[in-house]
């Protein structure tokens, strides 16, 4: 009887590993010799671009198959054109994934009916890092604490239109701080909108991300050409123990203090990488695994250290498909606020 016990054991060990070897052998099978798109929802030289091609380069070593990865940058919308077409219209075999700008993955929740993808089945393959966005103002402007620049107001510039996520987080800043912010709209990228604070048009910017500001503007940090006067996030940042943290001044305000949260969720999904809905499972699976072994090689952290990418504190897709599932999951009054602020009301 023993032996019966043992022999099925054994029998049905076999049989198990066979089927892990057999779905493993399908998808290396699959990657061979293939290709992946990695859409870019921005253009080329920002922070999304650079770490979207430093993992381009890293993944096909940690997945089965070791398939080429091409990047393509698809702009367009502050990030919704890239997300349509990964939804709707990219292949769903695995061939197709997208680094997107976080706040695109929120628009449905705030009310734009040109996003046109469904979070509950989209499939996230996970993010490289956790980030924050940074009030920032250049280093002539007369305000050095969040207090005088409530007192004085600020003159902020912000790309990609009125209805764009800087104009947005704009409105959040001055809604949740009682402060006065004139925006100078018409920049048709953050680039632009930051050689326009250095000759004096503007004051600075409502929500530059830390880890694209280290990557593209290093010297302004080292040199403290800018003034760094709030950071907001889903938690504070080690890097910025010197600078006032957003939770921390709304302490004693618990509805501003629910709208930062809620307004602050694209930060702590940092830079998503999102695939097509209906994929085969084990496909993604695969993705998933190989992106985290990505984020952990050493030599592709080295990378980053050079390129002064921020690549800490990486998400994994099922951990990225709570936090924004979280987030869609946010009281009615709350969302009505959000949605307001997104359309300039």
């Amino acid at each position: 009887m023993k032996r019966m016990v043992a022999l099925g054991a054994v029998l049905f060990c076999g049989l198990l590993c066979a089927g892990q070897a057999a779905r493993a052998d399908e998808v290396e099978d699959f990657y061979r010799d293939k290709r992946i798109e990695l859409f870019i929802s921005s253009t080329a030289g920002g922070g999304n671009d650079l770490s979207a091609r430093l993992i381009a380069r890293f993944l096909p070593n940690h997945l089965p198959g070791h398939p080429g990865i091409v990047p393509r940058n698809l702009p367009g919308a502050g990030g919704v054109t890239a997300a349509n077409h990964i939804y709707n219209i990219a292949p769903r075999d695995g061939t197709a994934i997208g680094m997107i700008q976080n706040s695109a993955l929120f628009e449905p929740l705030y009310g734009n009916d040109k996003a046109k993808f469904d979070i509950h089945r989209t499939n996230w393959v996970g993010s490289p890092n956790k980030d924050v966005g940074v009030l920032i103002v250049w280093n002539k402007v007369p305000v050095d604490t969040m207090e005088q620049a409530r007192n004085r107001g600020l003159m902020l510039g912000v790309s990609g239109g009125l209805n764009a996520t800087p104009a947005f987080y704009a409105r959040v800043l001055a809604s949740v701080f009682d402060m006065k912010i004139q925006m100078i709209a018409g920049y048709p990228g953050q680039n632009e909108a930051f050689m326009a604070m250095e000759t004096g048009e503007n004051e600075g910017y409502p929500s530059a991300f830390w880890s694209s500001l280290k990557a593209v503007k290093p010297g302004w940090i080292a040199n403290k050409q800018i003034k760094l006067l709030l950071h907001f996030g889903s938690a504070p940042h080690p890097e910025l123990s010197h600078v006032p943290f957003a939770d921390d001044l709304l302490k004693d305000k618990p509805e501003a203090r629910a709208l930062m949260a809620v307004a602050s969720a694209p930060l702590a999904v940092g830079r998503p990488i999102m695939a097509p809905p209906d994929m085969p499972a084990a496909r993604i699976k695969a993705l998933r695994e190989a992106l985290a072994a990505t984020l952990r090689d050493p030599a592709y952290l080295g990378e980053c250290v050079r390129q002064n990418l921020e690549c800490n504190d990486p998400t994994s897709g099922e951990e990225l498909r709570k936090i924004i599932v979280d987030a869609y999951a946010s009281p009615p009054d709350l969302v009505r606020k959000i949605r307001q602020m997104n359309e300039g009301n």
